[in-house]
């Protein structure tokens, strides 16, 4: 397709926002083209088509104005949008992480920035959020994720080697996921991975099957939660993700309102 002319997208909206009274600047996570700023003029009409399907979690198949491919405009114009497909709309604790993963997006992610296998992550593992069972296996995908967006952005370590020597982990040793320092063997305080652990989840990565990577992480929780956490919250700085916070109230309120035994 010529460039300057409107094309499908496929994408997701991280977050929206008032613009006028009729319209709406957009945050969409593209896979072709990143994340973008994208102006929904009139999608809060009562009669717009819009209004129904900018929704966030759902895959949409979107179209931009003339000259959308310009890499120094700040916010597109949105020509059209529909629905592309997917499952239902996740609801409960799904919801919560769900906007915890789009929370962490707007924050990591430069604009115009592809990243073609994370936005399939995404796709893959919302669905997963949505069904899973218990609290492990939500914990699982969120950590299956975080290591994949680390890993896409450039920010996560080799896991099968110490990151200063570039000598392979021992399977029996101790070893800590630094944000100054990368992979380096645990201190005594430190939440530790074992060697053997940190070789799978690399071959994991490495091999791009979701499940397998999963299934890993589900092996070294919660050691790998407290790891990611950190290395997540240095690069993020401060203040802690919102998301992360009204979760963390939340589960006070639910605390404060079971019966004590």
């Amino acid at each position: 397709m010529k460039r300057g002319l409107a094309a499908h997208l496929s994408a997701y909206v991280l977050h929206q926002y008032d613009w006028s009274e009729t319209s709406l600047i957009l945050d969409l996570f593209t896979r072709e083209r990143g994340r973008l700023a994208v102006a929904a003029k009139g999608a809060k009409r009562p009669y717009s088509q819009l209004r129904g399907v900018l929704l966030p979690f759902q895959r949409l198949s979107v179209s931009l104005g003339r000259g959308s491919d310009d890499a120094q405009a700040e916010v597109h114009t949105l020509r059209g949008a529909e629905w592309a497909g997917g499952a239902p709309m996740p609801s409960g604790g799904a919801l919560f992480t769900g906007f915890y993963l789009n929370e962490l997006l707007l924050r990591l992610l430069a604009r115009q920035d592809p990243h073609a296998a994370l936005f399939d992550a995404y796709a893959q593992v919302l669905p997963v959020l949505a069904a899973a069972a218990d609290e492990a296996q939500s914990q699982a995908a969120l950590r299956a994720f975080e290591l994949i967006l680390l890993r896409e952005i450039g920010l996560l370590p080799e896991l099968n080697c110490v990151t200063q020597t570039l000598l392979a982990v021992r399977a029996d040793s101790s070893y800590a996921l630094r944000p100054e320092a990368g992979i380096a063997p645990a201190l005594a305080d430190e939440p530790a991975l074992s060697g053997a652990r940190l070789v799978a989840l690399q071959a994991a990565l490495d091999h791009g099957s979701l499940d397998a990577l999963r299934a890993e992480c589900a092996a070294s929780l919660p050691a790998l939660r407290r790891a990611l956490r950190t290395l997540l919250q240095y690069h993020l700085g401060s203040p802690m993700l919102r998301t992360r916070q009204v979760m963390a109230d939340v589960r006070k309120l639910l605390d404060a309102g079971a019966p004590h035994r």
